[in-house]
């Protein structure tokens, strides 16, 4: 999107903003935490019909109790590559079938592994930092070159700076506590 005035360059800034944070919960949403939860088999993609399907596309998942995650194939021909997508996903997990079902225990964290995702959550985050910072980046160059063209004030385009900083410093801020909710959630028993 081309930024014509503080109003486009305000919008598209939000926009990319949110798009930034929202990567950032479905990532999170993935990391492992010791309770069950079909997010986290959100990265997982079977080969199935020739093509790389998500898994909730080819089986229902529900979580019947806090350990364990059961996949019910939509075709039972596919048990088998669900099955393998699962183990190979690197996630940790052992997903077992009875020839109908797929049961998928979530083994408890170690302290070692509660660590060790913790430290990839904190990446995750900064990474979203990282995003809505070069989007700042973007926006701010710019409106300096509005500024430069003559189709903006000096003062319209401080605002328009100010305003962009108050958009990044939210949007950080939304990270920042998207980060400690999974922190605590992966380092409370």
């Amino acid at each position: 999107m081309t930024v014509t005035d503080p109003e486009s360059a305000h919008a598209d800034a939000e926009r990319r903003m949110d798009g930034a944070v929202e990567h950032v919960r479905r990532e999170l949403a993935g990391v492992r935490t010791g309770r069950a939860s079909i997010n986290l088999l959100d990265s997982v993609r079977v080969e199935a019909y020739g093509t790389q399907m998500p898994l909730n596309q080819v089986a229902s998942l529900s979580v019947p109790e806090s350990t364990l995650i059961v996949a019910a194939p939509f075709d039972p021909s596919q048990i088998t590559a669900i099955e393998n997508a699962i183990r190979n996903a690197n996630l940790g997990l052992n997903p077992s079938n009875d020839g109908k079902v797929i049961r998928i225990p979530v083994p408890t964290l170690t302290d070692e592994r509660r660590k060790e995702m913790s430290r990839l959550v904190h990446k995750l985050s900064e990474e979203g930092r990282t995003s809505v910072r070069q989007v700042r980046r973007d926006t701010n160059d710019a409106l300096k070159r509005l500024l430069k063209n003559h189709e903006l004030s000096e003062d319209d385009e401080r605002r328009a700076l100010e305003d962009i900083q108050k958009l990044t410093d939210t949007h950080i801020h939304a990270i920042d506590n998207l980060q400690k909710a999974k922190d605590a959630e992966l380092l409370d028993r």
